[in-house]
């Protein structure tokens, strides 16, 4: 026995000498990828010394002797640390993610092969003017600078995860960086998902008035109706069944509601306490860890400049310069529709024109896929532009039989000038010149938000197709592509695009709020991002004579829900404080106690606080009672609460409270009767996962940010190195946004918001401010990997100051490029 025993210590001991060695083998490899930023590396193609000045948070301050030098020193920075980040962003444009991942992202790559995104990118390159083709090339010579070290000095490949995805990396080339433009255009455009939704409710619903509640337009002018998608389109079957599946983390095609938001204003300095102006400016995305933000100072001949870039990308597409800054928000303008295309009967090859039948433009195009034979695929386009599978956004349920779904849509140009556009603006010396340059701005469109030292302007940069007023939908359903009404005539003009420069009352922004209200075909937009937050904005500005860079600051962290604060008045009016007290222990007393402690909160998600979290549950489930019944499993495609919608059947608009009553029920429901009943719904759901004493209940439990490694975020033990999870106030619409996943076992989770925070005070613009969600680092290793995280929570930013000698000061490193010659 004692021999027994002595072998079993000897292999125990064994066994754990191994598993450190093991551990330290694994530690060793994936740390020989963290960069020195202390270091000396001679490269080619810069002509003279570059220096890339790291301060105390990682961002880098990057100097040179031209701009193309500094455009190669930020591919460098970018390539030091985001490498993983830049080649996932590169694969998922080229289509080529199934080369690593296998089956799960086929259908990703199946859908960018088929918009051909990098053939588009590859010829967008000789559109680009002069400077502009300098800086991609410049920056492109700069990452690949990078990838010769890693090469020449065995620096363990460069990133952790090209352990574990071992492939060749090819060297950057300037389609790559317009490439991820416009992979930005497919995570901030929505209306081909609206376009099929609003189809499918309008087949689903027997009432076409109730079109209007559901699907609600944004309170203004009102719209002309529309006809029915069955007169539209005729022989459509509805498709109650048909839902939109999970995508694949590394997809940039985003759920409806996650199409993009952000927040900016700007004060003048008649409005400023400094006498300076003022801008704020988060922009809202996905959370992933890396956040796709990276802060960046750039050294250039028309001076400096500092703040968000993307890496991939040369340029700072949110920041500032000593003279200018310069904010986005996604302007939700209508630049996509979708076109319902006839097959010749006799000949499927061909589609129908105004003129008769065509040939459809088509080129096969070979998926490789990891231990799995190659597909090949025939892509196909028309004149509207590509076809699109059926299983694309649900649009085989709103395609008739012998027809195909094609999409127009403004990222789809040969000719996209947006980074040359983005360029200018970056360089440009006050409103004016930005002004002019976003001229060239083709997609995304996007609403930017200017100041200089002397005014502030807001502007709609991006082209905005130009439709004919007899077109069919209006662009809202899809529409028969063969009749000459429905399809595009080019361009709106640049001067047509919404602004605004100066306005007399001296505050002026945008929370993807609607911008004007003008008849189509001028409208913009029928569907805009928010008709929320901009009443707490609006109040917020208005409740002060001046501003502060502190008080922008307030407000971008401002977690009061106009929601909250307009609505539970009317979905609990005949429940507050109603009723015989009811005995402990039943869910009676747990509604009273819910509607207690509702009764007294002031609609600030507070992530510490209880009643957030009732409130978001309540909501849920009422809305869901209200739509189940009309709309069946089609009521899952409406994963977040419609605050219009809500009002509409409360307020009876037009009739709206014919939601409240069950169908199928021979009573006749009232809509206090769904009111209550959705309470004792959430609260049951509560009861089963955070417990039944409400007031220990902590919104910040259910609403955590997930900032999650988009490739190693499920994998067991990996996960809790690479994924960053923490307690965070806000909701759906708030200023401070946190958007909830709104499905699955954790619908409450904080998965969309500000990934970069940015406040800029003119009066003494090194005094401007900025934050990332995550870290600079995407090596999961570095302690910059998430040191910005805590302070992102906690509201709190870092310096951004234009101040050479203070970045030199703090410095964690100092990178030399030295020419090779």
């Amino acid at each position: 026995m004692a021999v027994v025993f002595q072998w079993l210590v000897r292999l125990t001991a064994a066994l754990i000498v191994l598993a450190v060695l093991a551990v330290g083998m694994v530690y060793y490899l994936a740390s020989r990828s963290l960069p020195n930023y202390d270091a000396r590396v001679r490269v080619p193609a810069i002509s003279a010394p570059v220096e890339i000045v790291r301060d105390n948070a990682n961002v880098p301050h990057i100097f040179g002797q031209t701009d193309t030098d500094v455009f190669h020193g930020l591919g460098f920075a970018h390539a030091q640390d985001r490498l993983w980040q830049m080649m996932m962003l590169r694969r998922t444009a080229q289509g080529r993610l199934s080369e690593l991942f296998g089956t799960t992202t086929v259908d990703v790559d199946s859908f960018i092969r088929r918009l051909d995104i990098y053939r588009l990118s590859v010829q967008s390159v000789d559109a680009q003017d002069a400077d502009s083709r300098a800086a991609l090339e410049a920056y492109a010579s700069g990452v690949n600078a990078r990838l010769d070290q890693i090469n020449a000095e065995a620096l363990g490949r460069g990133a952790p995860e090209m352990f574990l995805f071992n492939t060749p990396l090819a060297p950057w080339r300037p389609a790559d960086s317009i490439a991820v433009a416009k992979l930005m255009g497919l995570q901030l455009s929505g209306h081909l998902s609206e376009e099929v939704l609003r189809a499918r409710m309008s087949l689903a619903l027997d009432d076409p008035a109730r079109l209007a509640d559901i699907l609600p337009d944004v309170p203004g002018e009102g719209v002309a109706s529309l006809p029915e998608y069955a007169s539209l389109v005729p022989g459509v079957e509805t498709d109650f069944a048909a839902v939109e599946p999970e995508p694949h983390p590394l997809s940039p095609f985003r759920p409806r509601g996650f199409a993009g938001a952000s927040n900016a204003w700007a004060a003048a300095a008649a409005r400023s306490a400094s006498g300076g102006t003022l801008l704020a400016n988060d922009p809202h995305l996905g959370f992933s860890a890396p956040a796709i933000w990276y802060l960046a100072r750039l050294e250039l001949q028309t001076g400096g400049v500092i703040g968000g870039t993307i890496p991939g990308m040369p340029v700072v597409l949110t920041g500032r310069s000593d003279l200018l800054g310069w904010g986005l928000t996604t302007a939700y303008v209508d630049d996509q529709d979708v076109f319902i295309e006839e097959l010749n009967p006799d000949n499927i090859g061909q589609y129908r024109t105004p003129t008769g039948w065509k040939d459809f433009e088509t080129r096969d195009s070979i998926l490789e896929i990891a231990d799995q034979d190659p597909v090949t695929l025939t892509l196909r386009w028309t004149d509207n532009g590509p076809v699109l599978p059926g299983s694309v956004r649900s649009l085989g349920t709103v395609t008739p039989p012998g027809h195909v779904a094609a999409l127009s849509w403004t990222v789809l140009s040969p000719n996209d000038t947006s980074l040359s556009a983005a360029l200018g603006i970056m360089k440009a010396q006050n409103v004016a010149e930005a002004i002019t340059a976003g001229e060239r701005y083709i997609a995304p469109a996007q609403n930017i938000t200017l100041v200089d030292r002397s005014s502030i302007a807001m502007k709609t940069i991006g082209a905005v197709p130009n439709r004919n007023t007899a077109h069919q939908s209006q662009g809202r359903m899809p529409s028969l592509g063969w009749r000459p009404e429905n399809r595009w005539q080019g361009r709106m003009p640049y001067t047509s695009n919404p602004g605004f420069v100066s306005p007399v009352g001296g505050i002026l922004g945008n929370t993807n709020n609607k911008t004007v209200d003008r008849p189509f075909p001028n409208h913009i937009s029928f569907t805009w991002g928010d008709t929320q937050r901009v009443q707490r904005w609006r109040r917020l500005m208005q409740a002060r004579e001046v501003h502060t860079r502190d008080s922008f600051i307030e407000a971008q962290l401002d977690t009061v829900s106009f929601t909250a604060r307009s609505l539970l008045p009317l979905i609990g009016a005949e429940l507050w404080f109603t009723g015989e007290a009811a005995p402990a222990g039943t869910p009676e007393r747990q509604r009273q106690r819910a509607l207690a402690l509702l009764a007294e909160w002031n609609g600030e998600m507070n992530e510490h606080w209880p009643e957030p979290l009732i409130y978001a549950a309540w909501l849920r489930k009422l809305q869901d009672r209200l739509i189940r019944d009309e709309l069946g499993p089609m009521a899952d495609t409406l994963t977040h609460p419609e605050p219009l919608f809500i009002e509409r059947v409360f307020r009876n608009v037009d009739g709206a409270a014919i939601w409240c009553d069950v169908r199928q029920s021979a009573p006749v429901e009232t809509c206090a009767d769904m009111a209550r009943l959705a309470l004792d719904d959430a609260l049951l759901d509560i009861n089963e996962t955070w417990g039944s004493q409400l007031e220990s209940l902590r919104w910040g439990d259910a609403h955590q940010a997930t900032h999650d490694h988009q490739v190693l975020g499920d994998v067991p033990i990996l996960r809790y190195f690479v994924n960053i999870r923490q307690s965070t106030s806000g909701g759906d619409n708030t200023l401070l946004r946190g958007l909830t996943q709104g499905t699955g076992p954790d619908p409450f989770h904080n998965v969309h918001g500000a990934g970069y925070r940015g406040v800029y005070d003119f009066a003494d613009p090194n005094s401007s401010v900025f934050v990332i969600s995550t870290g600079q680092s995407g090596h999961f290793l570095s302690r910059h990997y998430d040191d910005l995280a805590q302070l992102w929570r906690r509201g709190e930013y870092i310096p951004m100051s234009l101040d050479e000698g203070l970045a030199r000061a703090a410095a964690v490193g100092i990178t030399r490029l030295e020419p090779l010659q």
